[in-house]
C-alpha cells in the first residue's frame, strides 16, 4: 500500500504508519469498549425498517468502518457539494451588495477567495475522521483538553440552532410566498424543522444517501434562477463611499463570506467517522475542499447578483424587499407555475443544509459531559429542533440583522479553535501521535489550562476588533468599521498558544 504523504509529511500517513504512530497502544485492534446498542431505546431505533443510527459519540471501531470503492471520493464529494449548495448562502451574498453597498466586482472578489480559505478549514478538519473514528470535538480534546473543548461544544450547539433557525425562516418564508399568502410563514417554519427532524433522527444513514442526489435539482433550479434573474444583475452598481470606508466593507464581507464556511469546520469530521484510516489524507481535503466551496461559491455568487437588482430598482425593492424569502421568488415569479415548483425545490436544498447541523448538534449536547452523553441522542435531536423552531418563530422579521450579527460571532470562535487544532498538531503532537482510545479519560488528554488561556485571550482580540451593531471594538473603529473580530482573534491565539503549550508541557507533562 502507498503512503498517503510525499515524503517529509508525518501527518498524513499510511494504514501502516498509521498504526505505529497514532494508536501505539492498540496496534489497529480495536481497543474501545463494546459500543453496539444496549438499551431498548438503541434496539428500538437501530431496527427500524430504514436503520436508525443508534451510536452516540462514542468513536467507530475499525470492524464497522465502510470498505473504500471506486466510488468513494464521489461520494464524499457529492455530499459536500448538496450540504454546501444552500439557499441561505443566496441571502449572504445579497448582503454584499444590497446591505453593504459593494460593486458587483468587489463582492465577487470578497466572496470568492473568502470562502476559499473558509472551505480549507473544513478541508483540514474533515481529514480527522478517517484517523480517528471520532467526531469533530471529541478529535478537540486530544488538542484543547477534555474540559475546554466543552466550551466548544456548547458554542457549536448555539452555532447550529442559529444556522437551523434562519434556514428554517427562509423556507417558511418561500413556502409561504408560493402559496400566496394561504400558508402562513409559521406553518411553514413548522413543515421545514419537522422534515429536518425526521432525517436528523436517523442520522447517517438516511441523510448520506439523500445527499447524494439532492444536488441535482437544487443545481437545476439554481440555473433557472440566473437564467430569469440574471438579465436584471447590475454589474455597473457602485455606491459613493471614501476609500477607507470601501476597504472596511470589502474586509466585512469577505470575512463574512469565510464564516459560511468556518460553520462547517467544527462539524467536518462528524461526517467521515465511518470511513477507514487509510483513506487517503489528502484526498480527504480535496474533495471536501472541491464540493463545499464550488457549492458555496456558485450560490454566494447568485446572491450577489441579486443584490444588485435589489440595490438598483426602487420598483423591485418595494416589491421583494421586505424578507430574504420574497428576495429569491423575485428569480421566479414570472415563471407562474412552474417558477413556484423551483421555489419549492429551493426549501428541499434548505433541508440538505440542516439536517446534517441538527444531526452533529445532538452529538454536541451529549459531549458536554457523561450525564448527557446517556440520553439517547434522538431526544437531543428532537429538543434542538424545538429550540430553533420556536426561535425562528420569533425572529421571523429581523433575518438579514440575525446573519449579519450571527454569522460574524460563528467566524470569532471558530477561527481560534481551528489555530489551537493546527499548532497543537503541528508543533507538539506530529511525532507522539495520538492514543484514540483514551478519548473519555481526562487524565490521559491534555490537561487544557493553555489551550483555555489562548482561547480567552482569542477572544478579547475579538471583542476589541469586532463590529456589530451592539458594539464596536476600539481597533474597529479606527478602521472605518471594518470588522475585524476573526482576524485579531485568530492572531492573539496564535501568538499566545505556543509559548503557553510549551510551559504546560513542561511543567505537567501532557
Amino acid at each position: 500500500m502507498k503512503s498517503d504523504l510525499e515524503k517529509g509529511s508525518p501527518s498524513l500517513q499510511s494504514e501502516s504508519q498509521f498504526e505505529l504512530e497514532t494508536t501505539p497502544t492498540s496496534e489497529l485492534k480495536d481497543p474501545l469498549p463494546d459500543t453496539k446498542p444496549k438499551s431498548t431505546w438503541q434496539r428500538l431505533i437501530s431496527g427500524l425498517k430504514g436503520g436508525g443510527e443508534a451510536r452516540g459519540i462514542e468513536p467507530v471501531p475499525l470492524e464497522e468502518r465502510q470498505p473504500v470503492t471506486a466510488s468513494t471520493s464521489l461520494h464524499m464529494l457529492l455530499m459536500w457539494f448538496s450540504m454546501s449548495l444552500a439557499t441561505n448562502n443566496i441571502i449572504v451574498g445579497s448582503m454584499g451588495t444590497f446591505v453593504l453597498g459593494l460593486s458587483f466586482k468587489d463582492a465577487a472578489f470578497c466572496a470568492i477567495f473568502g470562502n476559499l480559505l473558509g472551505v480549507c478549514t473544513v478541508g483540514y478538519v474533515s481529514t480527522w475522521g478517517p484517523i480517528s473514528g471520532c467526531r469533530t470535538l471529541i478529535v478537540g480534546r486530544f488538542h484543547m483538553g477534555y474540559y475546554p473543548s466543552k466550551v466548544c461544544c456548547a458554542l457549536n450547539v448555539f452555532t447550529n440552532l442559529g444556522y437551523c433557525m434562519v434556514n428554517s425562516v427562509v423556507g417558511g418564508q418561500i413556502l409561504s410566498r408560493v402559496s400566496g399568502g394561504q400558508l402562513s410563514v409559521l406553518v411553514g417554519i413548522v413543515i421545514v424543522a419537522g422534515l429536518s427532524w425526521v432525517m436528523a433522527m436517523f442520522g447517517m444513514k438516511i441523510f448520506a444517501v439523500y445527499e447524494r442526489f439532492a444536488w441535482l435539482p437544487q443545481l437545476m433550479v439554481l440555473c433557472v434562477m440566473l437564467g430569469s434573474a440574471g438579465p436584471h444583475f447590475d454589474f455597473n452598481i457602485h455606491t459613493e463611499m471614501s476609500q477607507g470606508v470601501l476597504n472596511a466593507k470589502r474586509i466585512t464581507f469577505f470575512s463574512l463570506c469565510m464564516s459560511i464556511g468556518l460553520a462547517w469546520a467544527p462539524l467536518a469530521a462528524d461526517y467521515y467517522v465511518y470511513y477507514p484510516p487509510h483513506v487517503k489524507r489528502w484526498r480527504t481535503f480535496a474533495v471536501t475542499v472541491l464540493g463545499c466551496g464550488q457549492a458555496m461559491a456558485i450560490t454566494i455568487l447568485i446572491g450577489i447578483g441579486l443584490g444588485t437588482a435589489l440595490a438598483s430598482s426602487a420598483e423591485y425593492r418595494a416589491k421583494y424587499g421586505n424578507s430574504p424569502g420574497d428576495l429569491l421568488m423575485m428569480a421566479y415569479d414570472s415563471l407562474g407555475g412552474f417558477g413556484k415548483f423551483c421555489a419549492v425545490i429551493n426549501v428541499f436544498a434548505l433541508l440538505a443544509n440542516n439536517t446534517p447541523g441538527a444531526y452533529s448538534m445532538s452529538m454536541n449536547f451529549q459531549m458536554l459531559g457523561d450525564f448527557f452523553r446517556k440520553v439517547p441522542r434522538p431526544v437531543f435531536v428532537t429538543l434542538s429542533t424545538a429550540i430553533y423552531c420556536g426561535c425562528a418563530m420569533g425572529g421571523r422579521n429581523q433575518l438579514y440583522d440575525v446573519f449579519k450579527s450571527f454569522l460574524p460571532l460563528i467566524g470569532y470562535w471558530v477561527m481560534m479553535f481551528f489555530c489551537i487544532i493546527l499548532m497543537e498538531d503541528i508543533l507538539f503532537r506530529r511525532r507522539s501521535g495520538y492514543d484514540w482510545s483514551s478519548w473519555n479519560t481526562p487524565q490521559q488528554l491534555p490537561m487544557g489550562i493553555a489551550a483555555g488561556l489562548a482561547f480567552a485571550i482569542g477572544w478579547a482580540g475579538a471583542i476589541v476588533g469586532m463590529d456589530q451593531s451592539y458594539y464596536g471594538g476600539p481597533v474597529a473603529k479606527l478602521a472605518h468599521g471594518a470588522d475585524l473580530g476573526t482576524w485579531l482573534g485568530a492572531g492573539f491565539t496564535l501568538v499566545s498558544f505556543p509559548p503557553l503549550r510549551a510551559v504546560e508541557l513542561w511543567y505537567i507533562g501532557r
